[in-house]
């Protein structure tokens, strides 16, 4: 008989990030002050992050993942910052949509959470509104 303390199974955050479901981008936020690891849920990385040529092309202006990746990090930086010990802080991004031919930045809503990784220790996870 199982009680509400058994785990029947767990899914760790490094199982997320091997099998895709997170995009870990420690890297690029750290380079923006962040100290702890940072990951974006898939579906927040597809809608301000990805850039294919594809999507160059058909745009036909000048945006690249690099920098694509580099404004949401910074942003999510300064909700960080006015967090004030908070576990969840929405912060909005201007960004081009993928979708459609406009190249105006529209302006979209992400939350970083902070909580504990698989061993415990402080992670972000940056995702859209109503992912956990």
């Amino acid at each position: 008989m199982f009680t509400a303390d058994d785990i029947v199974h767990s899914y760790t955050r490094a199982e997320a990030i091997e099998d895709g479901y997170l995009v870990d981008v420690s890297t690029v936020a750290r380079e923006a002050g962040f100290t702890v690891p940072v990951a974006m849920t898939r579906a927040a990385w597809v809608d301000c992050v990805e850039w294919t040529e594809h999507t160059a092309k058909r745009k036909a202006t000048i945006q690249d993942e690099a920098g694509r990746l580099w404004d949401v990090v910074y942003m999510a930086r300064l909700a960080a910052r006015a967090a004030g010990g908070a576990q969840q802080r929405r912060f909005q991004v201007y960004r081009v949509p993928t979708e459609g031919r406009g190249i105006r930045p529209r302006p979209v809503v992400l939350v970083l959470a902070i909580g504990p990784g698989d061993a415990g220790e402080p992670v972000i996870t940056i995702m859209q509104p109503g992912e956990d």
